[in-house]
């Protein structure tokens, strides 16, 4: 039995900008016995430098042997606890009790993975804060029914992993296939809006385009009979383009126009180019993937749980706070 509740396996490269925060935001958890490891791809800034401030660590992989996979692997062979908790390096927890309510659901012996809600920040392009909505609700589900899931907000029961590690080969997704063995073998996924992390992306029009077709190519390794059409990639961009107009015009964003059609153009040409006629082999998987938002305007759901305050604390997540 370890003597930690949990192993936080986080993957980086030159994430400066962003590791402080969320090693910030985990030292503010109310589960307080966690091991934390980094697993870092050969970074070039200050990634290493700002993570060794934190009771964290190290795992250095060559830039070349990168894989979402390996770096998984490796991280969850260099740790101890029975329950696997990982993050990306550019996420940072909104609440104390991130970690309780990401753990919670294993409760149930039957459930093999549970992740939790994500949702953008200022940084963030609107477009993505619509995939946000669409892909993280804000009703937890505790037996989801198809293996969507996202490895920057999720847990895993490390002797399930023992059986069937990430698949290494795949560009993309290794959550996903990962899921879906699990629902092969009759375990659960469950999902947990209450563990909610900020997901900071702020990329170019090619950093979108290569993120899905990367993405896409590693779902038609996963699901090779489906399709994916040029017919799909025009229905689906203009579907969300609208989709996200109407939400921004709601809103107010009306700076956001210009960016939500060069995202969703890159998403879907992205998808196009990567599957090449394959495409998710479940309606209801698909829809979360690639569907647009639906019109209805909720409204957030308010929580008891009082939020990190990062500037308060005075988060070190820049060099320059470095001493």
């Amino acid at each position: 039995m370890s003597e930690y509740r949990c192993s936080i396996i986080i993957r980086a490269y030159n994430e400066e900008k962003h590791i402080g925060r969320l090693l910030t935001g985990i030292t503010q958890q109310s589960v307080d016995n966690v091991e934390i490891i980094l697993v870092d791809s050969g970074s070039t800034d200050d990634t290493v430098k700002i993570a060794e401030r934190f009771p964290v660590k190290i795992v250095s992989i060559q830039p070349e042997a990168f894989t979402f996979g390996y770096a998984l692997n490796r991280g969850i062979q260099a740790s101890s606890a029975d329950f696997i908790v990982m993050a990306s390096a550019h996420v940072y927890p909104l609440y104390p009790d991130w970690i309780e309510q990401l753990l919670e659901p294993f409760s149930d012996p039957k459930v093999a993975l549970v992740y939790g809600k994500q949702r953008g920040n200022e940084d963030s392009k609107f477009s993505e804060h619509q995939i946000f909505a669409r892909w993280f609700p804000d009703q937890s589900q505790s037996h989801q029914l198809h293996p969507f899931c996202n490895n920057a907000n999720a847990a895993v029961r490390r002797s399930l992993w023992e059986q069937h590690p990430y698949d290494e080969t795949l560009t993309g997704l290794e959550d996903l296939a990962w899921a879906k063995w699990a629902m092969d073998e009759e375990y659960r996924i469950a999902y947990s809006a209450e563990a909610e992390i900020a997901h900071v992306h702020d990329e170019t029009p090619r950093g979108v385009y290569n993120r899905y077709r990367r993405e896409a190519i590693a779902f038609k390794r996963i699901f090779p009979d489906e399709e994916f059409s040029f017919w799909d990639f025009m229905r689906l961009s203009i579907s969300n383009i609208l989709s996200d107009f109407w939400h921004a015009l709601r809103q107010k964003k009306f700076a956001a126009m210009e960016s939500i059609v060069w995202f969703r153009l890159m998403q879907f040409w992205g998808t196009f180019q990567g599957y090449q006629y394959a495409g998710p082999i479940t309606a209801k998987l698909r829809q979360t993937f690639y569907y647009p938002r639906g019109l209805r305007a909720n409204s957030p759901q308010g929580r008891d749980v009082k939020p990190i305050d990062y500037r308060e604390i005075g988060d070190k997540n820049t060099p320059q706070n470095l001493t």
